[in-house]
C-alpha cells in the first residue's frame, strides 16, 4: 500500500487495479452538451454577480409564510457577492475540465454517456445553491440552502453508485452534514423566540449578550464546523474524495466545504456577542490546522493530501473568525479567495495526473514535469500560492493571516507560525513527488481541457500576486459584513523587518526544514492516524451507526408483526412526542374549563354517544356490528356539527357517512362467509389476520390511550388558544367578486384553490382506477 498511514489503506479513491487508462484525444473531446450547458449557466451567473456588486450590490425581500415572519430575503452584499463569485467563477473551469474528464471517467467504467444526466444536473443545482445560501438574509432560508447542498452533495459523492465506498462515503457526507445542519434551524427558533425575527440584520441589531444568545450561537458555529469538516467533525470530507475529480475541486475547495465558514461570516455579528464561543472557534480552528496538517504529511493517495489540507485550510479562517475584529475579518475573506483558486487548481491536477498515467498515489510517480511541464508549471503555481510565497495571491492571504494573529497575541503568533510551516511542507512534499525526481511511469499526454483551467487558475494567482487590489477591494466589503462595521484591506509587499514579514520568514524555514528532515514528521504524522484510527470520532460515527442500524432492525421486527403493530407504532410515539411539548411549553393559566350551558346540554350527551359507540367498534365480533357501531359515530358526529351552527359541515357529514357505510356493508358482504368464525373480542381474527400476540390485552388499550389523549390534549390546546394572526376568511370574501363568483365556497374551491381541488380529483381517479383494475382482476372478490 506505499506509505499510507495504518487504517487509511481503504480512503484510496481508485486503487492501482482500477486506474482509468491513458486517455485519448478523441475520448477528450466528446461532446457533452449537458456539461456545456452548466457551464454556460454559472459564467452568466458569474456575470450577473460581478455586474451587480460592480454597482454597489443589489437586495430582493418578498412575503414567504407572513404567519411565521419568513421571507425571501437576498441581498447581494460583500460576502454574498464573495461567495457567489467564487462559487460561479471556479463553476466555470471546473465545469469546463469535467467534460472532459466525466467523458474518460464514464469509458474506464464502461458505463453509458447518459449517465451524465445523473451528474450535471447536481453541479448546476450546487451551484445555484451557493449562490442562494451566500445571499440569503434569513435564517431559515440559510437553512434551507445549506440542506440542500447536502443533498447534491450525497448524489455528486456517489455518483459511482456500483462502488460500495462511494455509497458508504455519500451516506456519511450527508448524515455529518445534515445533522450539523438541525443545529442551525434549533438556533433560528431559539432566536426567534427571544427576539421575534429569523432575519439576520434585524437580529444582529437586537440580540444583546446572554444565555439564549450564548446557546444560539454556539449552534451556529456547530452547523458551520461541521459542513466545513473541522475537528472533530472532519472525517467525513477524506471519505468524500471517493467522488469524481470535478466534484473534489468543485464541493470541496471552493463550494461546500466553504459553505461552512460562509455562515460563519454571515452570522459573525452575532457570534462575537458569546466570548465563549469565539474561544471555540479558536481551538477548533487550531486543532484543525494542526491535525490536518500534519495527518497531510503522510498521505500516499493524492486527493487525500489535498483533503486533508483542505481540513488545515479551513482552519485558519476559523481561528481567524475566532479572533474577530477587523483586520481578521479582512484577513478571513481574502484567504477563502486565495484558498479557492489554489486548492481547485490543485485538485484538477490530481485528476489530470491519474487520467495521464493510470496512477493516483505519491509513491508510484514522479518525474512528471520533464513530460507536462505546462502542467507542472501550473501546478507549482498553485502550490505556491497555496504555501503563500511571494508573487502569488497567498502571499497576501498569509500576509493577512500573520498580521491579525499578531495582534491577537503570542500564542495566536505562534500558532500561524506552525499553519504555514505545516501548509508548505506537505504542498511542496506533493509537488516535488509529482514532477521532480526519477520517472517512475510513462504517462499519456493530458487533454488540453485537463490542463487549460489549472492555467486560468494559475495566472490568477499570479495576477493577484502582483496586484492584491483585484482581491482587496471585495474582501473588505466582505469581511465589513463579518466585523458589522467597515473593513480596510490593503495588502502589499513590504521589504522591512515587521512582524508579519518576521513570521513568513520563520514559517518557510520551518517548512523546509520539516521537507528536508521528513523521518520525524512523517512518523508524528503515522502515529496520530493510528490514534484516531483507535479512539478518534470516526470510530464512534461507525459505532453509533452500526447501533442506530440494530436498533432499527429490533423496531421494525416489532413493527411488522401485525398491523395494530404497525399502527401502534406510529400512534404512540406520536403521543408521547405530544406529551414532550405540553411538559416543555408552559401551560399554567392557559386553559379554563367553563360549566355547561344552552347548547352544551344536548352536545354533551351525544359526545358521550361517540364515546360508547367508538368503543362498541373496538370490540365488536361480528361485521355488522362493527359497521353500525361506526356509523353511529359519524351520525352522532354530525349531529354536534348541526347544534354548533354548522349545518353545511352537518349535511356534508351525515352524505358521507352514509356513503361510508353502504360502501363497508357491500364489501362485507363479499367477503367469504368462512372468515366469519371469529372469536367475540378479537376483530383481526374476523378479517383473516392472525391470532393476536402475547401481552396485547394489555398493549392495545395502552396504546389507545395514548394515542387518545394526545389527540385529546392537542385538540383542546388549538381550540383553545385563539390565533393571534388575522385568518385568510375575511380576504377570501372580500375578493370572491373578483373571481366572479357569489358563492365564496365555490369560489375558493374552483379558484383561490383551484390546483388542490385539480390535485385532489386526480387523486380520486388515480383510486378509482385502481379499484377497478382490481376488481376486474377478481382480487377483491
Amino acid at each position: 500500500m506505499g506509505d499510507v498511514p495504518a487504517g487509511h489503506e481503504n480512503l484510496a479513491t481508485a486503487p492501482e487495479s482500477s486506474a482509468p487508462p491513458a486517455p485519448t484525444r478523441r475520448a477528450s473531446r466528446s461532446g457533452d452538451r449537458q456539461g456545456w450547458a452548466s457551464c454556460a449557466l454559472a459564467a452568466a451567473g458569474f456575470v450577473v454577480c460581478l455586474v451587480g456588486w460592480l454597482q454597489g450590490g443589489a437586495s430582493s425581500d418578498w412575503p414567504w409564510m407572513p404567519s411565521l415572519d419568513l421571507r425571501l430575503s437576498f441581498a447581494l452584499d460583500g460576502l454574498g457577492a464573495l461567495y457567489a463569485l467564487l462559487a460561479t467563477g471556479i463553476g466555470v473551469l471546473v465545469f469546463a475540465y469535467g467534460t472532459a474528464y466525466l467523458s474518460l471517467h464514464l469509458a474506464h467504467q464502461e458505463r453509458a454517456t447518459a449517465e451524465r444526466w445523473r451528474f450535471w444536473p447536481w453541479m448546476a443545482l450546487f451551484a445555484a445553491a451557493m449562490v442562494g445560501l451566500a445571499t440569503a438574509q434569513d435564517l431559515v432560508l440559510l437553512f434551507l440552502f445549506f440542506d440542500v447542498t447536502a443533498v447534491c452533495s450525497y448524489f455528486l459523492i456517489g455518483f459511482d453508485r456500483d462502488e460500495q465506498q462511494a455509497h458508504r462515503a455519500a451516506l456519511m457526507a450527508l448524515l455529518v452534514t445534515v445533522v450539523s445542519a438541525v443545529a442551525l434551524l434549533i438556533a433560528a427558533v431559539l432566536l426567534y423566540a427571544e427576539y421575534g425575527t429569523f432575519s439576520i440584520p434585524e437580529l444582529v441589531d437586537r440580540v444583546d449578550s446572554g444565555t439564549t444568545t450564548t446557546v444560539a450561537a454556539a449552534l451556529l458555529a456547530v452547523a458551520g464546523l461541521g459542513k466545513s469538516a473541522q475537528v472533530p467533525l472532519h472525517f467525513w470530507l477524506p471519505r468524500a474524495m471517493a467522488a469524481p475529480t470535478p466534484v473534489s475541486a468543485y464541493l470541496h475547495s471552493a463550494a461546500m466545504v466553504a459553505a461552512g465558514v460562509l455562515l460563519l461570516g454571515r452570522v459573525h455579528p452575532l457570534l462575537a456577542r458569546s466570548d465563549a464561543v469565539l474561544t471555540g472557534l479558536l481551538v477548533v480552528g487550531t486543532a484543525s490546522i494542526v491535525v490536518g496538517g500534519v495527518l497531510a504529511l503522510s498521505q500516499d493517495v493524492l486527493k487525500q493530501v489535498l483533503a486533508y489540507s483542505t481540513i488545515s485550510q479551513y482552519g485558519y479562517v476559523v481561528v481567524l473568525y475566532g479572533i474577530g475584529g477587523a483586520t481578521a475579518s479582512g484577513a478571513a475573506a481574502f484567504y477563502v479567495l486565495a484558498h479557492g483558486i489554489a486548492k481547485s487548481a490543485l485538485f484538477m491536477t490530481a485528476g489530470a495526473v491519474t487520467m495521464a498515467t493510470g496512477q493516483d498515489r505519491l509513491s508510484r510517480l514522479g518525474g512528471l514535469g520533464r513530460r507536462s511541464p505546462l502542467l507542472a508549471a501550473a501546478a507549482g503555481v498553485a502550490a505556491a500560492n497555496l504555501a503563500g510565497l511571494p508573487l502569488t495571491a497567498g502571499f497576501f492571504k498569509d500576509e493577512l493571516f500573520f498580521e491579525a494573529a499578531h495582534g491577537a497575541g503570542s500564542v495566536t503568533t505562534v500558532i500561524a507560525v506552525l499553519a504555514a510551516g505545516l501548509t508548505l511542507a506537505y504542498i511542496g512534499r506533493f509537488w516535488m513527488l509529482l514532477f521532480l525526481g526519477r520517472p517512475r511511469t510513462d504517462p499519456s499526454p493530458v487533454p488540453r481541457l485537463l490542463t487549460a483551467p489549472i492555467t486560468v487558475l494559475a495566472v490568477a494567482s499570479v495576477l493577484v500576486g502582483v496586484v492584491p487590489q483585484l482581491f482587496a477591494g471585495l474582501a473588505a466589503d466582505a469581511g465589513s459584513v463579518t466585523n458589522a462595521a467597515p473593513v480596510d484591506v490593503s495588502p502589499g509587499y513590504h521589504l522591512d523587518a515587521r512582524p508579519a514579514n518576521l513570521m513568513a520568514l520563520s514559517a518557510w524555514a520551518l517548512g523546509v526544514l520539516v521537507l528536508v528532515f521528513p523521518g520525524t514528521a512523517r512518523a508524528g504524522s503515522l502515529a496520530l492516524a493510528r490514534a484516531g484510527d483507535r479512539i478518534g470520532p470516526q470510530r464512534i460515527y461507525t459505532r453509533l451507526l452500526r447501533a442506530s442500524f440494530r436498533l432499527s432492525g429490533a423496531l421494525h421486527a416489532r413493527e411488522v408483526l401485525d398491523l395494530r403493530s404497525s399502527v401502534a407504532a406510529v400512534l404512540v410515539p406520536a403521543g408521547l412526542l405530544m406529551a414532550l411539548a405540553f411538559a416543555a411549553t408552559p401551560t399554567v393559566g392557559a386553559y379554563a374549563v367553563g360549566s355547561p350551558a344552552g347548547s352544551d346540554w344536548l352536545i354533551l350527551p351525544l359526545l358521550g354517544l361517540v364515546l360508547v359507540a367508538a368503543c362498541v367498534t373496538a370490540r365488536a365480533g361480528t361485521r355488522l356490528g362493527m359497521v353500525l357501531a361506526l356509523s353511529v359515530v359519524g351520525f352522532a358526529l354530525a349531529a354536534v356539527y348541526a347544534l354548533n351552527s354548522a349545518p353545511d359541515v352537518a349535511l356534508v357529514a351525515v352524505v358521507v357517512e352514509t356513503m361510508i357505510t353502504l360502501v363497508f356493508l357491500a364489501a362485507l358482504a363479499r367477503l367469504p362467509r368462512a372468515a366469519s368464525a371469529a372469536r367475540p373480542g378479537h376483530l383481526h381474527v374476523d378479517v383473516g389476520a392472525e391470532a393476536p400476540l402475547r401481552g396485547a390485552r394489555w398493549r392495545n388499550p395502552l396504546a389507545a390511550g395514548v394515542a387518545g389523549l394526545a389527540a385529546l390534549a392537542g385538540i383542546w390546546g388549538f381550540l383553545s388558544e385563539p390565533d393571534v394572526t388575522p385568518g385568510l376568511a375575511e380576504e377570501l370574501i372580500r375578493r370572491t367578486p373578483e373571481a366572479h363568483g357569489q358563492d365564496v365556497v365555490t369560489v375558493t374551491i374552483t379558484d383561490f384553490r383551484g390546483l388542490d381541488t385539480l390535485a385532489e380529483i386526480t387523486v380520486l381517479l388515480i383510486a378509482v382506477v385502481g379499484v377497478a383494475t382490481l376488481v376486474r382482476k377478481g382480487r377483491l372478490w
